[in-house]
């Protein structure tokens, strides 16, 4: 199993937008294509190294991450949520990625 923890930064006055988008667009899809959400925060005080919201998911495999990704990126009711989230600009301003793998001491493992 891997992890990805995902940050992102928003736009001003954007995060509750990106909260709706998540939560009304983005998480059925990653539920429709079995993609496991371990779960949100959002940190105490924001700074410009925290971002502004932060989640983790998990896959099988760097492959199945790659797969599901793709698969994201392209599906219709993505590209269509996207979009009309975006109509008053963009949401986000920086996404950062890290790839995980948990130690051998970690529950999650």
């Amino acid at each position: 199993m891997i992890y990805e923890l995902r940050t992102y930064w928003t736009a001003e006055g954007k995060l509750e937008n990106l909260h709706d988008r998540f939560r009304d667009v983005t998480l059925p899809i990653f539920k429709r294509l079995n993609m496991q959400v371990i779960g949100f925060w959002v940190p105490e005080t924001r700074t410009e190294a925290t971002g502004d919201l932060v989640y983790v998911l998990g896959f099988e495999s760097i492959e199945a991450k790659e797969t599901a990704w793709k698969t994201f990126m392209t599906d219709p009711a993505w590209v269509e949520g996207k979009a009309k989230s975006e109509i008053n600009g963009k949401l986000v301003t920086k996404v950062t990625s890290v790839t995980m793998t948990a130690t051998n001491y970690s529950p999650l493992q």
